[in-house]
């Protein structure tokens, strides 16, 4: 990049407003000129020119440019009026409708070992909330017919909950196991799921890929899949069941982060990012490799860790909250996820980082993206929070 000055673009699709953010040269001290085109961003100082191509889908309008400032440590700020009409398609660990009547093979997703082989899967259904037989004593006029019945699946099905999968294991277990045993990966030992019953076995979606036998396996990076996972869990859950506020808890009910989601219309366009910091994590490393591409859908969330007994008060209130949807993952990958918060404070513009003395992350799902020639292939990337004590009045900030 010749003119080596940073580039933040965030787009609203919704609002059909963008941000942008122009960092100083490393040198400093040297004028830039700054051209916006409905296409490109250009960039030219003495030492050389830098030219950023917007994704196709991605319109700016340059005069209604307006509220230009200096920010120290970031550079320049100033809004303007943008269209970004994306045309996603999540990309399922499971996808109901083309999978079911398929052979599929279950893999651990850090290793690749095999865990079910050539299952034919008749039926993928998806579980009712967890409180649905609550809610069948409210409305049923007559003594609930589901009491004490618990749903589980046959040989050839696989149920579907919010952040794991439900299969019948009867047909590949040598010997009957205990209920409530964690099953482990036989390669990596990673904790891939529990079992529910000596027939069933639940799969946390972060630790099992699910795909055609047909299909060769390949892997994705560990960093990039728990944060497709995860954020594909949050965005389903807020369009099915209008839930905004989660917590992030292990099997035991440990508690170990709070989210709230704010919208889900962002798209981040940068350049120059840093990554030296964190080369050191094993889990970033075929991240850094594969985060080449300048550009990500994304979502905000306001993020408050509850590790080492941090905001455990705050936790326990949210406990409470009937409005509060609870998402279970193995601890290892609770922990992986708040690296993975780190990680991306870190790549935010400084004034970006902090709201309310709280700081901002972002974390990344796969989706399908058109893309057009010679322009910036196109990744996903989520933008997080933390939460500040003072915006718990059921007021929710933008």
């Amino acid at each position: 990049m010749a003119a080596g000055a940073r580039v933040f673009l965030e787009v609203r699709s919704r609002l059909r407003r963008a941000l942008l953010i122009v960092g100083e040269p490393k040198g400093g001290g040297m004028p830039m000129d700054v051209t916006i085109t409905p296409f490109s961003l250009r960039l030219i100082i003495p030492e050389g020119c830098t030219e950023i191509w917007l994704p196709a889908e991605v319109r700016l309008v340059p005069s209604s440019c307006r509220g230009l400032q200096y920010v120290a440590g970031d550079g320049l700020h100033l809004r303007l009026q943008a269209q970004a009409e994306f045309s996603t398609k999540l990309i399922s660990i499971f996808n109901q409708s083309s999978q079911a009547q398929e052979c599929c093979t279950f893999y651990c997703q850090s290793c690749g070992e095999v865990i079910i082989r050539d299952r034919k899967l008749l039926r993928v259904l998806p579980l009712p909330s967890e409180n649905w037989g609550a809610l069948v004593e409210e409305w049923c006029c007559h003594p609930d017919p589901f009491a004490n019945k618990l749903l589980h699946p046959r040989e050839n099905d696989c149920f579907i909950g919010d952040s794991f999968f439900l299969v019948n294991l009867r047909s590949n277990l040598q010997q009957e196991p205990k209920a409530n045993t964690k099953v482990i990966c036989k390669r990596c030992k990673v904790v891939l799921g529990e079992t529910v019953s000596s027939e069933t076995t639940k799969f946390y979606m972060t630790e099992v890929i699910i795909q055609p036998s047909e299909r060769s396996f390949s892997i994705i990076p560990r960093s990039q899949f728990v944060q497709s996972i995860v954020a594909q869990c949050l965005v389903e859950l807020s369009s099915a069941r209008s839930t905004f506020r989660y917590t992030i808890q292990d099997q035991d009910g440990k508690v170990y982060i709070l989210l709230w989601l704010l919208n889900l219309d962002s798209l981040v366009i940068e350049s120059l990012r840093s990554s030296k910091h964190i080369t050191k994590f094993p889990l970033f490393e075929d991240t850094l490799k594969s985060d080449s591409s300048p550009a990500w859908n994304a979502v905000k969330v306001l993020y408050q860790p509850c590790i080492k007994s941090r905001n455990k008060k705050l936790a326990s209130l949210w406990e409470s909250d009937i409005s509060v949807h609870s998402l279970t993952l193995p601890s290892a990958t609770c922990l992986e996820l708040l690296l993975i918060l780190s990680r991306s404070n870190a790549m935010l513009p400084p004034s970006l980082r902090q709201m309310n003395s709280f700081q901002i992350y972002r974390i990344s799902k796969m989706t399908e993206l058109r893309r057009q020639n010679q322009r910036p292939g196109l990744g996903i990337r989520y933008v997080w929070c933390d939460i500040p004590t003072s915006v718990y009045t059921g007021h929710r900030t933008s």
